[in-house]
């Protein structure tokens, strides 16, 4: 008997990462893939996987997210009742958007043109805002660490930023932009990028932070990237305050007219 026919979707995402292990499937531990995998296959009875954009760390949260998957079922995307019954399942700490159409060789991680993060600190303590942002009452010197920026932006091997054995096949990045902005007590990393390493972000922002307390200067920066080693740069900073925040793809590869969504986040 051939195999039956199946048809390629987008499934925009978010998750509160508070009490997973990441997006992926972990032994003995529970991730964001996984629950998606399960509740997926149980509203569409058929085995369901779905590919990520990429891996996040344990309790990293994703403002937006794309995973893909492969379905029996024909135009999912103009099924409403689906995208309502698949929220109605999931717990309350992952959103289903929207599903979109794409041709069956798009791929979740490999087509991404281009990721961004945010990193928030809040520097006055917040009880509201424990679970989605660092906080960090020390006075920072802001300018040193936006002028730092400037060295993080071009092709560059990041392996000083990058966990140690992280597996990568290259730490080669094109970092697009970098920028610290301040928004009354919130301080905010944001870079875009067309890959990330395992924990590039955090330790990123904890070598600006060091910075910032005038403890390097900014063109200290430039000699860690340089360095090749994750022991000349800075700490990791703590993962609550990290959010993936957009994935840019080609739109070639989506099957009809799709814009992308632009979520806001409520900090």
């Amino acid at each position: 008997m051939a195999d039956e026919q199946k048809y390629r979707y987008f499934a925009e995402i978010s998750f509160k990462g508070t009490r997973y292990h990441g997006w992926q499937i972990q032994k003995n531990a529970i991730s964001v893939q996984e629950v998606l995998n399960e509740r997926f296959s149980s509203i569409l009875r058929e085995e369901i996987q779905v590919t990520g954009a990429g891996r996040t760390d344990t309790g990293v949260h994703a403002l937006y997210y794309v995973g893909h998957f492969d379905s029996i079922r024909e135009n999912l995307h103009a099924d409403t009742s689906f995208l309502y019954h698949i929220n109605q399942f999931l717990p309350s700490d992952i959103s289903v958007y929207r599903i979109l159409p794409v041709k069956n060789d798009a791929h979740a991680r490999f087509s991404a043109i281009s990721r961004t993060y945010e990193y928030r600190i809040c520097r006055r303590k917040n009880p509201f805002l424990q679970e989605y942002a660092w906080m960090f009452y020390r006075e920072l010197n802001v300018k040193a660490m936006q002028n730092a920026c400037g060295y993080l932006v071009g092709k560059h091997d990041f392996s000083s930023f990058c966990k140690v054995h992280s597996g990568a096949r290259t730490h080669l990045c094109a970092v697009e932009e970098a920028e610290w902005t301040e928004k009354e007590d919130m301080l905010i990393f944001r870079i875009t990028a067309d890959r990330f390493l395992r924990n590039m972000v955090r330790a990123i922002v904890g070598t600006m932070i060091e910075i910032g307390k005038e403890a390097l200067p900014p063109d200290e920066l430039h000699d860690i990237l340089e360095a090749h080693n994750r022991s000349q740069a800075g700490e990791s900073v703590p993962p609550q305050g990290l959010f993936l925040t957009r994935i840019i793809y080609p739109p070639e590869i989506f099957i009809g007219d799709w814009s992308p969504l632009s979520l806001q986040a409520f900090i």
